[in-house]
Formats: C-alpha cells, sequence, structure tokens
C-alpha cells in the first residue's frame, strides 16, 4: 500500500514538473511570437512577397501543381486550423520513439510563418511561436492565399527561392505553362532542395517525384495509370 502511494506520488510530480515545463516552453513562445510582430508586421511581411516582380497568384499556379504540393506537404490543409493535431501526435511519437527530432509535423501554414519569421532549427520555443503566427495567418489570410505565399516563399534549390524562379530557372518557363511532369517533379524539392536540386542530383529528383505521384494517388488526385502516365512523360 505504502509503495502504491509513492508511485502515486512520484507519477503527480512528475505530471507537475511536465506541465511547468510545457507553461514555460509555451510563454516563452509566445513572447517570440510577439516580439517577432513588434519588428514587422504580418501584413508588411506579406507585402514584401507581394512585391516580387515575378510574384506567382493561385490562380497562375497549374491545379496538378497545388494537389501535388499539398499531397506530400499538408493533405488536411484545407480542414484544419493552421496546425494538424495528427501530424503533430504522430510526429511527437516517432520523435520521442527516435529520441530526437526527426519528423516535424508542421502544416503549409507553419512552414509558411517560419519562412517568414523564424530560424531553420528545431527548436521547441521557435515551433510554439510558430503555431501562434499560423493562428494568425489563417485568421487574416485565405487558404489560397496563404499556399500563394508560401510557394512564393520557399526555397527550391540551386538559388531559386520561389516558384516562379524554379520553374525558369529548371524548364526554361513560367508556373503557369509547367506540365504535370514538370509540376509534379518541382513539388518534391522543397523537402530537402540541398538533395533533391535537379541541377545537383535529378536522379534523386526522380525518386523524390515518384514518392509525390504515390501520395498523389494516394490521396485520391491520381489514379495509379495517371501516375504512371505522368511519370512516362520524363522517359
Amino acid at each position: 500500500m505504502k509503495v502504491l502511494k509513492m508511485v502515486r506520488r512520484l507519477a503527480m510530480v512528475l505530471l507537475v514538473i511536465c506541465a511547468g515545463l510545457c507553461l514555460a516552453v509555451g510563454v516563452k513562445g509566445y513572447r517570440m511570437y510577439k516580439g517577432a510582430l513588434a519588428q514587422t508586421s504580418l501584413a508588411d511581411k506579406v507585402d514584401s512577397i507581394r512585391a516580387r516582380e515575378d510574384y506567382t497568384t493561385f490562380e497562375e499556379l497549374p491545379p496538378i501543381y497545388v494537389e501535388a504540393v499539398l499531397s506530400v506537404e499538408d493533405h488536411r490543409f484545407y480542414s484544419h486550423p493552421g496546425i494538424d493535431p495528427i501530424a503533430i501526435g504522430r510526429a511527437a511519437f516517432n520523435d520521442l520513439k527516435a529520441m530526437a527530432f526527426v519528423e516535424g509535423g508542421s502544416t503549409v501554414t507553419q512552414q509558411l510563418a517560419k519562412n517568414l519569421y523564424f530560424s531553420q532549427e528545431k527548436e521547441l520555443t521557435r515551433k510554439v511561436a510558430e503555431v501562434f503566427m499560423a493562428f494568425d495567418l489563417e485568421k487574416n489570410y485565405s487558404k489560397e492565399e496563404i499556399l500563394e505565399l508560401y510557394v512564393n516563399s520557399i526555397y527550391f534549390g540551386n538559388g531559386y527561392y520561389s516558384v516562379a524562379e524554379a520553374s525558369e530557372g529548371y524548364f526554361g518557363k513560367a508556373p503557369s505553362e509547367m506540365t504535370e511532369y514538370e509540376s509534379t517533379l518541382l513539388a518534391g524539392i522543397p523537402n530537402a532542395p540541398s538533395v533533391y536540386a535537379l541541377t545537383a542530383n535529378p536522379d534523386l529528383a526522380a525518386q523524390r517525384q515518384r514518392q509525390v505521384v504515390d501520395r498523389m494517388v494516394t490521396c485520391g488526385y491520381y489514379t495509379e495509370v495517371q501516375a504512371q502516365e505522368t511519370l512516362a512523360a520524363g522517359m
């Protein structure tokens, strides 16, 4: 009986410690978020991206490119409020199992928040700040605007920092002119730009493209036949 009481007390102490740590990280993350906004407002950050000469609107993106991006980056994009609890839970489980940060679980909105304000380091305080900023983005901009800003601010390798730079640099054409093969190829690069850049590792980029197309089949954007036809177009 005494042992059971000791175990319960120990569990309560550990629970209180965990709650305290979570609260501390949450407060630090919130302060980081507020500090970032104090330096530059969200509207100013968005305006700076939209001011680019090669800015690509959502309407100019090939639908297949949008579907490819969402399949591999955030397939619940249109149904979540900025964060995806399912993806976060899966990532947390895999991180705990590996005792390291091996999976992010970030949505497109969170990735945009990170690109706008924060570093690429995997750090809990920054992740919390990123969540607060993601909620701000979802509150002030439509899903289409968020996705539009995302593809205009991510890195595609080889010095290309937008979908327009990447499509022009890799294929010699505007994003609206990309084929299904090119769209699915480009959609896979931002996951690891230095690895999948077409000028650096075309074979690895092709392997990543197959992963993208497979995800599109899983998500219902492609049939198996359509997937094979798209991949065959590059042979």
